[in-house]
This record gives C-alpha cells, sequence and structure tokens, in this order.
C-alpha cells in the first residue's frame, strides 16, 4: 500500500484521538491531494511526447509506402504538410498558454516534421548532401523550439542527434573533426543551466546530468587525430578528472549519486583509462610514437587548463573541504605522460600505485559513510588491479591463485564487518 494512501486513511483516527487538529488535517490533505494531481500530468506529458514521435514516424511510412504513385508537385505539398501542420500546432501552444505537455508533444511533431521535409524535399529534387549536414541543417533549425517552448524532450533530441552528427562526421568514412558540436553544446548550455537553477532535483534534470556527459565523453574521440592514441588516453584521464570536479560541485555534490552522472561518469572513467595505463604496452607505444597532430596537442592543453581552472575555483569557493585524490588523478598522469616519453618504468610503477590508492581510498570512504555500494566499488578496483596483473605479471600460479583468494576473502569480510557495524548501530 502506498505510504500517502495509507497516511489518509488514518486521519479519521489521527482526528478523533486528538493527535491532530482539523488546520493539519486539512493541510496534510491538501498536500497529498496535489500531490497526486501532478503525477499523471507528468505521466500524461510523457506518453503526449511518445504520441507525438510515433505520429510523426507513422506519417512518414505511409508517405513512403506510396510515395512513387504521387506526382512531383503532389510529392511536394507532402513534403511540405506536416511542417506546415507542426509549426500550427506549435504557434497554437504559444499563443494559447497551453500545457507543458501539448508543448512538448507538439515540439518533438514539429522537429521530426523538420527532418521529414528537408530529407523529402532533397530526395524530390535530387539536392546532393551527405548525413551529416543534413543532420546539422536539421538540428540548427529546431533549436530555437528548445527555447520558444522550454522543452526538454526537444532538447534531449538536440543533444542525442548532436552526438549522431559527431558519429557521422567525425567517425564516419574519411572523418573529419566535428567543430560544430562544440557549437550544438554552447546553445544547449543555457537551457540547461536554467534547469540546474529552478529544477535541480527534478528527473530532467537528473537525465540531463547523465547524457551530457555520455554524449561529451562518446564525442571527444572525434577530436583525437588519427594515431594520436596515445595522446587520446590522456585527453580522456583529464576530461573525467574535470567531470569528477564538476561533480563535486555542490549543484550536483548534494544530489543522490544516482542523479549525479558527471561524478559517475569521472570516477568509473578515471578508474578504466588509468588502468589501461598501468600495461607496459602503453608507456612503450608512447616512448617510440611518432609526431603528433597540433590540434590534438591544443585540445589537451585546453582540457588541461579547464580542469585545473574548475579545481582552482572550486578551491576558491572553499567547496573542496578534504583531499580527495580522484580530483588530482588527471595532474598526477599528465607528469607522468612526459616522463612517460623517456622512461618507461617509472609510469607503470605509479600507475599501478595510483589505481590501488584510488581503490583503498574508496574502501575507506565506503566503510565511513556505511555505504556497501561505494565500499564494494572500492574492492572491484582493487581487484580488477590483480586481475590486469595476473595476465602480465611474470608470477607464478600459485602466487597468482592466493591473491585471488586474498581478495575474494578481503570482500567477504569487509562486507561482514560493514554488516556487523551497522547492526550494532541500530541497536
Amino acid at each position: 500500500m502506498n505510504m500517502n494512501t495509507k497516511l489518509m486513511k488514518e486521519l479519521p483516527e489521527l482526528l478523533e484521538n486528538k493527535v491532530i487538529s482539523q488546520d493539519v488535517a486539512d493541510a496534510i490533505e491538501a498536500y497529498y491531494t496535489t500531490q497526486n494531481d501532478a503525477k499523471p500530468n507528468r505521466l500524461f506529458t510523457v506518453f503526449g511526447v511518445l504520441g507525438a514521435t510515433l505520429v510523426g514516424l507513422g506519417i512518414i511510412l505511409i508517405l513512403a509506402h506510396n510515395w512513387d504513385d504521387f506526382s512531383k508537385s503532389i510529392k511536394t505539398v507532402w513534403a511540405f504538410l506536416p511542417l506546415v501542420i507542426g509549426q500550427l500546432i506549435v504557434g497554437y501552444s504559444i499563443l494559447k498558454g497551453k500545457s507543458d505537455t501539448w508543448k512538448e508533444a507538439s515540439g518533438v511533431f514539429l522537429f521530426f516534421a523538420v527532418g521529414a521535409s528537408i530529407a523529402l524535399v532533397s530526395q524530390i529534387y535530387n539536392i546532393p548532401g551527405n548525413l551529416s549536414s543534413f543532420l546539422l541543417t536539421w538540428i540548427l533549425l529546431c533549436t530555437p523550439l528548445i527555447y520558444l517552448l522550454k522543452s526538454k524532450a526537444v532538447a534531449i533530441l538536440h543533444l542525442v542527434f548532436a552526438t549522431y552528427y559527431v558519429f557521422e562526421y567525425g567517425y564516419g568514412y574519411g572523418s573529419r573533426t566535428p567543430w560544430y558540436y562544440l557549437l550544438l553544446l554552447a546553445v544547449l548550455a543555457p537551457f540547461y543551466i536554467q534547469l540546474l537553477k529552478h529544477y535541480t532535483t527534478s528527473n530532467m534534470t537528473s537525465i540531463f546530468n547523465w547524457l551530457i556527459p555520455l554524449s561529451i565523453t562518446i564525442s571527444l574521440g572525434a577530436f583525437v587525430g588519427r594515431g594520436d592514441d596515445e595522446y587520446g588516453f590522456l585527453i580522456y584521464v583529464i576530461l573525467f578528472g574535470m567531470f569528477y570536479s564538476i561533480g563535486k560541485i555542490p549543484y550536483f555534490q548534494d544530489q543522490k549519486l544516482r542523479r549525479n552522472g558527471f561524478l559517475v561518469f569521472g570516477s568509473l572513467g578515471t578508474i578504466t583509462t588509468v588502468l589501461f595505463t598501468t600495461f607496459r604496452w602503453y608507456w612503450k607505444d608512447l616512448a617510440n610514437g611518432t609526431s603528433t597532430h597540433t590540434e590534438t596537442i591544443i585540445l589537451a592543453g585546453v582540457l588541461f587548463a579547464l580542469a585545473l581552472l574548475i579545481l582552482g575555483y572550486s578551491y576558491a569557493k572553499k567547496w573542496v573541504k578534504e583531499f580527495n585524490l580522484f580530483q588530482y588523478v588527471f595532474i598526477i598522469f599528465a607528469i607522468l605522460f612526459f616522463i612517460g616519453m623517456v622512461n618507461i618504468s617509472i609510469p607503470v610503477i605509479i600507475t599501478n600505485l595510483l589505481i590501488f590508492s584510488l581503490g583503498m581510498i574508496t574502501i575507506k570512504i565506503g566503510a565511513d559513510q556505511f555505504h556497501f555500494g561505494i565500499l564494494n566499488y572500492g574492492l572491484l578496483i582493487v581487484t580488477a588491479l590483480v586481475i590486469c596483473r595476473f595476465f602480465d605479471a611474470n608470477i607464478s600460479f600459485v602466487v597468482r591463485g592466493l591473491l585471488f583468494v586474498i581478495v575474494g576473502a578481503g570482500f567477504f569480510l569487509t562486507n561482514y564487518i560493514m554488516l556487523k557495524k551497522q547492526k550494532s548501530n541500530t541497536l
């Protein structure tokens, strides 16, 4: 049974026994009535957006099935008809001050109508072009909808299709640097900042907290020049260090972990990327590497400066209250990177020690906070390091087996001790 429903049913009994007054009972009833009224509206918005998407896709499929039977003039009318209908609905939603459901649904419909119209007109009149230019034109034409309708759904589509554009332009055949992706992120930034200010704890803001770092993580590789793989690791370590510092800003730090995508991406990304560099092959390739593209070097420098600026600003605002090694990994790794150009052994040893230290620090944080998730995450970091050394360390299978036994026993004992402490604290 829902806790709200249970409380509402107990209100008469509480009034009868004079536990609460009539005014308090009325206030409680009004509060939960408002809460219950809001839930269907959010659900209706979701289904409205889904419905608009399905209608738009359905129209495209119907037209595609009968397309060859139409003349060129009829085809042109059909090409612009969804666009006109979408604009009329959006205009009606704005002028009449309709609900968010209307605005979200109409915005999604018009978004797909714009794409369909561009594609159909290009096909009818054989206008040359490629998929990446089509995606870029489509996204830019629909960008004003984000601010005209204050549409979160259109903003999500903007971000998703911007990432798709990077795939086509930056990772596809004859790939080039997708600089326009930075523009697409920049035009979305004011909308996201407003969400953080006014809807900090909303579920939609949490979605953006995950989608934005995910999109940047996917897209960053397209900015790294071909053959610059070693620099790519450095760039990603810096990026994840920047994400981690952003995740420690009060806007995000005060949220539950599941709402803080920047912190999760920063932590997981740092561990994963540095873990790869604990192998000797990475540093050998770096030492034997050829010249690197100037763009890649500039990108690494700019990202490092941004990450350092965010960390320094956090110190200036006194957001950093205690030492956290995760926030400094990108600085340590940058130093190791330049050492690795002339010496292999030192970076290999220090990266292994770094991963081990991060694992132990995470275990300590989990133990101090009685958080089993963080505790086991720290144990997994240490386990991952042991597994990596299992494949490249020149030690006997007996010693390797003992290492796994020790790590497994550590999992069990640490969780057991934590559970015992938690039970003793609750007694």
